[in-house]
């Protein structure tokens, strides 16, 4: 019967503004979807950066191997809560998809940025996106989001101020064309 069917999950999805969340926090983002079960979801935003290294904010002992990186805001909740998304050559342990595992233990991050391997890439972010039980459901069922499936590229090689916009005119269509050319402010149009 369709009615007992489990949920749809979508861990290891993009969620893109779809253009309904202008004047909002999610305006023109783009969300990693890294949990998702009948409580909720965890997600972090891909493309807001803080404009300041993880040396500059994160009060640790860093590897200088990560110093340098950018921090992103990862949502409004719990600003000053650390995670990080990090991917490897080979991660038994992925928790979000294929080769992508998320952490929050400022102990792994320091430990992971001490050992070397030249395929790892780790991307860190303060604060997180959250929703309550059905609320994304519902966000979707407005049509608030498109989605689209994860890769490694997205997430770890192209250019965050570019990623909404190059999603959308590779998902092709019309419309997404159309909404990826729109200013973002209309009024200055």
């Amino acid at each position: 019967m369709a009615g007992t069917s489990q949920k749809k999950s979508f861990r290891g999805q993009l969620l893109l503004d779809s253009g309904e969340l202008g004047g909002s926090f999610f305006q023109r983002t783009v969300v990693l979807i890294c949990q998702h079960d009948s409580e909720g979801a965890f997600g972090l935003v891909l493309n807001r950066s803080l404009g300041k290294t993880a040396g500059e904010m994160i009060l640790a002992d860093l590897p200088e191997s990560l110093k340098d990186s950018p921090l992103f805001l990862g949502g409004p909740v719990q600003p000053g809560a650390l995670s990080f998304l990090h991917t490897d050559q080979f991660m038994p342990e992925a928790s979000v998809m294929p080769n992508l595992a998320l952490g929050h233990s400022l102990d792994e991050l320091v430990e992971m940025g001490g050992s070397f391997s030249p395929a790892k890439k780790v991307r860190m972010f303060a604060g997180y996106s959250g929703w309550g039980s059905g609320q994304l459901e519902n966000e979707m069922k407005r049509k608030a989001w498109l989605t689209h499936p994860a890769t490694l590229e997205l997430v770890f090689e192209t250019p965050p101020e570019e990623l909404w916009q190059t999603i959308l005119k590779s998902k092709g269509g019309w419309k997404n064309r159309l909404l990826s050319q729109l200013p973002e402010d209309l009024s200055l149009n």
